[in-house]
């Protein structure tokens, strides 16, 4: 199993955790943002961070791994590919994920949900309802960084590589917006 300590040496090798003023993309902000692409830039890492996902869920039976573009989709392909299974991803389409280019969900599968970061699971909640709609078995989900603590309850066994408590504010009750720090928008999706 790999150790916490790897897993943050990891990220903090890869330039992983910035501070600064951020608007996350569930429109919260944060002093800490932590920047995914930063460690799947380097296929190594995301080889190793995506194999202990895939060790995790190794006992359960996994036919497909789901995640949501765009940052799920490197990790659900890597985990996959560690579990021997295949992998699809779920993308917006008129604002609303769902699957598209063919891919489908067989009532037969048993389904296992993986995403990069979480703050409030959005995104992985309607990744988990695509599932569900399908009639399939979800096993669970896998994280790299869930930003809630473990606060998060996403209805499946959660298991995540790192648990962070990570403040966050409401934009009309910032500190940081107050001090008057400029804000960043990091990612790629509009808010």
């Amino acid at each position: 199993m790999l150790s916490e300590e790897r897993i943050v040496e990891i990220f903090k090798a890869t330039g992983t955790f910035m501070e600064g003023h951020f608007r996350l993309t569930s429109g919260l902000h944060s002093g800490l943002y932590v920047e995914k692409f930063r460690v799947l830039e380097h296929p190594k890492y995301t080889e190793i961070l995506c194999r202990e996902i895939a060790e995790r869920y190794k006992d359960s039976g996994v036919t497909l791994v789901v995640g949501p573009a765009i940052g799920g989709v490197i990790i659900a392909y890597e985990t996959a590919r560690a579990l021997g299974v295949r992998s699809i991803f779920c993308e917006r389409e008129e604002g609303k994920l769902t699957l598209r280019r063919g891919f489908h969900i067989s009532p037969e599968d048993k389904v296992l949900v993986v995403e990069d970061i979480v703050t409030t699971g959005g995104s992985v909640k309607e990744v988990l309802a695509v599932v569900e709609e399908s009639g399939a078995e979800i096993v669970g989900v896998g994280l790299l960084v869930d930003r809630s603590g473990g606060k998060v309850d996403l209805g499946y066994r959660t298991e995540a590589l790192l648990t962070m408590q990570v403040t966050t504010y409401q934009p009309d009750d910032c500190p940081l917006c107050k001090d008057g720090q400029p804000i960043v928008k990091p990612g790629s999706r509009k808010v």
